[in-house]
């Protein structure tokens, strides 16, 4: 029964939904149930993607009565601003890692460096020691830096974006950023008291530079109304917009990869 387990940042849902509508290879989608997973199982039925969601600790039971060849796939999606204390962020996908293994034919994480924290973690967890194969999102050179760069195509394409806009410094949503900035830079954090929560951005924005925002379009239109939430940050801050093409390549790339190595690890 080969088992690949995916742990993804949140924000990085609608390339798993896309996956998985486009993959006839998948026989189960088992999702861990946590706080993170509404809007993600809200994608996936809307796409009628079959899945169960099952509680961390009934995992191995429920992954012992599946038929030998069955592909199934165990999704662990981690909360949003871990990135914000990058200590914390690797401690906790460590974490997950540790406790995923042991039900795994191959781990794969949608992460990238992400404060450069995650860079050694394929090294730090491999097949000979640990018996699971352990991968990161990768474009052809290295880990890409995060998110955006996963989505704009790695981090050559990425460094071009960032020195092309570099006169007028903008700040990148994907459509997932977009539904969820508001989470991202503390805005929910701080409800009762918005005009603390748009300082402190307004602050570490200023910090950056930036004037502008950038819409990734990556094609993926699971976000609703992703344009008017875009316009309600540009707004705020006094922003103007423009977008930038994004695609799936290096996630549909890594996904393909990983599933050929468990069919040969497995076989």
């Amino acid at each position: 029964m080969p088992v690949m387990s995916i742990i993804s940042c949140k924000i990085m849902q609608d390339e798993i939904v896309w996956l998985f509508t486009n993959d006839s290879d998948i026989n189960k989608i088992i999702i861990v149930e946590n706080e993170n997973i509404s809007e993600f199982t809200e994608k996936l039925n809307e796409q009628r993607v079959p899945y169960e969601s099952i509680p961390f600790q009934n995992l191995q039971p429920v992954l012992g009565n599946v038929e030998k060849d069955e592909f199934t796939v165990v999704v662990n999606i981690r909360e949003l601003g871990l990135h914000a204390v990058p200590k914390k962020l690797k401690s906790e996908v460590y974490q997950c890692i540790e406790e995923m293994i042991p039900f795994s034919d191959g781990i794969l994480l949608f992460y990238g460096l992400c404060g450069n924290v995650l860079g050694k973690v394929e090294e730090d967890f491999c097949l000979e020691k640990d018996g699971c194969i352990v991968r990161i999102l990768r474009d052809d050179i290295r880990i890409v830096d995060d998110c955006i760069g996963a989505t704009v195509g790695g981090g050559v394409n990425y460094l071009k974006l960032l020195k092309t806009h570099s006169k007028e410094p903008a700040f990148f949503f994907t459509p997932m950023y977009a539904s969820s900035w508001k989470e991202l830079l503390g805005f929910a954090k701080y409800h009762s008291d918005p005009e603390k929560a748009f300082k402190m951005a307004k602050m570490v924005n200023d910090l950056a530079g930036y004037s502008r925002v950038a819409k990734v379009n990556t094609g993926l239109k699971y976000v609703k109304d992703i344009d008017a939430k875009i316009e309600e940050y540009a707004n705020l801050f006094g922003y103007s917009t423009f977008e930038v093409s994004g695609n799936q390549e290096i996630f549909e790339k890594c996904y393909g990869s990983i599933k050929d190595e468990i069919k040969n690890k497995t076989m």
